[in-house]
């Protein structure tokens, strides 16, 4: 499907990162969306993927010669922020 963009389509717009950085990344031995976002960084910014994700699906796909089906869902974490342990033994201070 991605085969007649250029190179320079933006893939994912949170990080600037083009269909060659992406290509790249896959030629250079990432096999699912998760090692091309270790790589990358793609889908670590605001949209967390939702955009960029099943672009990248695409082209793994393409790339590896498989069904889109059997391309890994990338991982996704719940956002997390730390807090002092004596905040925790206070009861947290949401009052």
């Amino acid at each position: 499907m991605a085969e007649n963009k250029d190179d320079n389509t933006i893939i994912c717009r949170c990080e600037d990162l083009t269909l060659s950085d992406i290509r790249k990344a896959i030629a250079e031995g990432c096999r699912s969306i998760n090692e091309v976002k270790r790589v990358t960084r793609a889908g670590m910014g605001t949209c967390q993927g939702r955009t960029c994700s099943p672009l990248i699906a695409q082209e793994l796909a393409s790339f590896h010669k498989i069904p889109i089906e059997e391309i890994e869902k990338p991982a996704f974490r719940q956002p997390l922020t730390p807090i002092k342990m004596g905040d925790l033994a206070e009861g947290g201070g949401n009052e």
